[in-house]
């Protein structure tokens, strides 16, 4: 696990473009350009990018940082994306704990995760195994490729104890 730098926007790219294309977690526009994309997932700081590296190959990346700027600032937030031909290896999870670890150093008292696609069953397992809490469900604010219209998951994790 290392800061992502803009030299591993290659790397990054396509795994991004391939998630975004399957129509099943984000709702980002599927024609969004590399430059686009770039500038959404490596965020100035406060915002903190890292990529999951293994044998020079990078098998999964997150970003995060404040959820809201100013009064809300306090509570964090992330994004996750992992390479599909690395999945079922751990790297959701290993992402994951170095996600709250991150903001647990930085100062920051929860995290709130504002859409997660209630039918990517796999990513509300683990963070459910992490501790978050699913705190509200908005009805059918995502359109799944596969599944229609359904819920995004509000999650939550204090990290005050």
């Amino acid at each position: 696990m290392r800061p992502a730098t803009s030299d591993d926007w290659a790397a990054i790219w396509p795994i991004f473009g391939d998630i975004v294309a399957a129509g099943e977690t984000y709702a980002y526009p599927e024609n969004l350009a590399s430059d686009d994309a770039r500038a959404l997932w490596l965020e100035p700081p406060p915002g903190h990018a890292v990529v999951l590296e293994e044998h020079g190959e990078v098998l999964g990346t997150a970003k995060m940082g404040p959820n809201r700027p100013g009064r809300g600032s306090h509570v964090g937030t992330a994004s996750f994306m992992v390479s599909p031909s690395a999945r079922g290896r751990g790297v959701g999870r290993r992402l994951g704990e170095h996600v709250v670890a991150w903001h647990r150093q930085h100062g920051y008292t929860a995290i709130q995760f504002n859409a997660v696609v209630e039918t990517n069953t796999a990513a509300v397992a683990l963070w459910r195994s992490l501790g978050f809490e699913v705190i509200g469900t908005v009805p059918r604010a995502f359109d799944s490729r596969a599944h229609g219209l359904v819920g995004l998951q509000v999650m939550h994790l204090d990290l005050r104890s």
